[in-house]
């Protein structure tokens, strides 16, 4: 285990629209009218895009008591990061996440919903809440679909079991609809060992789960998303 490569912290990415609705199986068209949670935004374009389909977006992160120049200078850091990511671990993606070209295209458009946000966050600071799993600082079903990219599952190496069984019930207290979570395994590409006991565990709770295939292509193995509810 100690050969294989490790990120030393959690990232605070910047994605586009584009991302998101091929991380969650959505179309510009779901948007609109829907009260839409990114839980964690980081440094995302989402909530600032989808505004422009009609949804009425926030985002949560434990980050944004900051202001904006020190998350400029974060954001652009933590892209910086990614890049060498991608190109020290080529072996952790897919075809459409390797080679020059293909880097280059992922890293621009992370440079681009990067200043997308950092606008919308100064100009539009309503739309991003502080705040982090499992407490999250809204009333109970205060939206109707929760996103959530990149941290459940993905950093299983230093959060457990227990922690994502709260975060889940958590975000399923402020959703009357759909919780979607993307990816289901580490950054390595690997599913917890106790995905499939914790998946009983939310049924015995009453929650339904499924597992979908989604359109994102880039990081091996993170071609699912996990979508739940408690059919209320």
């Amino acid at each position: 285990m100690n050969d294989e490569p490790r990120l030393d912290e959690i990232l605070v990415t910047s994605r586009p629209l584009a991302n998101y609705l091929d991380f969650f199986n959505l179309r510009p068209s779901d948007l609109a009218g829907s009260r839409i949670l990114d839980c964690p935004g980081g440094a995302s374009s989402f909530t600032a895009e989808a505004r422009r389909y009609g949804a009425i977006t926030t985002a949560v992160d434990p980050t944004y008591n900051q202001a904006v120049t020190t998350f400029a200078t974060m954001g652009r850091e933590q892209i910086a990061l990614s890049n060498d990511w991608f190109r020290n671990n080529p072996d952790l993606f897919l075809e459409a996440g390797q080679g020059d070209a293909n880097i280059s295209a992922i890293i621009e458009a992370r440079y681009a919903a990067l200043d997308t946000f950092l606008l919308d966050f100064e100009r539009e600071p309503q739309h991003y809440v502080a705040g982090a799993l499992p407490n999250l600082p809204f009333p109970d079903a205060s939206f109707d679909l929760v996103l959530s990219s990149h941290l459940i599952f993905t950093y299983a190496d230093r959060f457990d079991r227990a922690f994502h069984v709260l975060a889940i019930e958590e975000m399923l207290r402020v959703c009357s609809g759909e919780v979607r979570i993307y990816p289901l395994s580490s950054y390595l590409g690997v599913t917890a060992d106790w995905f499939d006991d914790l998946l009983a565990e939310l049924r015995d709770r009453g929650i339904n789960s499924t597992i979908e295939d989604v359109p994102f292509r880039v990081t091996k193995n993170w071609t699912t998303q996990l979508t739940l509810s408690t059919g209320r």
